[in-house]
């Protein structure tokens, strides 16, 4: 399928997985750019939303828990996003 996989290069001197001909294109720096906001609510979900340990028993209650975690997360960017909108105006 000719798909190359995006995952983080490491820039801490060792060996890293992706080679810096991959690294240098622009479809990795968009790769990387939407990687970050994906993984920020996963972030934020686990501070404040306590997903990082559950207080509840089974898959279909865990499941409710994200799913109303991540729905609040999605609330939250809403109001920063919408604060944004109203200062470019």
């Amino acid at each position: 399928m000719k798909v190359t996989p995006h995952v983080a290069q490491n820039t801490s001197g060792r060996r890293s997985a992706v080679p810096d001909a991959i690294a240098q294109t622009d479809g990795y720096a968009v790769s990387q750019q939407k990687r970050k906001l994906i993984e920020q609510g996963f972030g934020w979900a686990k501070t404040v939303g306590r997903i990082r340990q559950v207080m509840v028993r089974g898959l279909e209650r865990i499941d409710q828990l994200f799913v109303l975690t991540m729905a609040a997360y999605n609330l939250t960017r809403m109001r920063t996003l919408g604060q944004i909108r109203l200062q470019a105006q």
